[in-house]
């Protein structure tokens, strides 16, 4: 009776096993993990926030914009480009987050433009890349 119940237990742990290995918390996003995918926590991601004016808005040519970035290295590695053009920006610190401030170029008009941004952190892999649409009006 006991070989039985030792093979019983054995094919049942067997089974469970597996379950288990597939349930992994890094699993294909299903649950568990850090934003990023890095599971070992050495890691700050970069965040983009913030984006004033709203996506899709629509604004005039020199319109002010700006937008919160946390996680970041530091004031020199935020980059923005607006139609794959460096803009000249303007970041304060806020202890928490960098506010980073700019305005449209002013020979755009009646188009929509993309302002790009890349935030870079202390881990490469960690970096953030965002943005948003704006209409310009005439």
């Amino acid at each position: 009776m006991r070989p039985r119940l030792f093979f019983a237990a054995l094919i049942i742990t067997s089974f469970c096993n597996q379950a288990w290995s597939q349930s992994t918390p890094s699993h294909g996003g299903h649950g568990g993990g850090s934003a990023g995918g890095n599971d070992d926590g050495s890691c700050l991601n970069a965040k983009i926030t913030r984006y004033h004016p709203e996506h899709l808005a629509t604004v005039k040519p020199g319109a002010e914009f700006s937008f919160a970035v946390s996680g970041s290295n530091g004031p020199g590695h935020i980059h923005v480009n607006i139609k794959q053009e460096p803009i000249e920006v303007q970041i304060e610190d806020k202890d928490t987050f960098y506010l980073v401030k700019g305005k449209l170029p002013e020979g755009l008009k009646n188009t929509f433009v993309r302002i790009s941004v890349k935030a870079k952190a202390k881990v490469s892999k960690c970096d953030a890349d965002g943005g948003w649409l704006l209409k310009v009006s005439e």
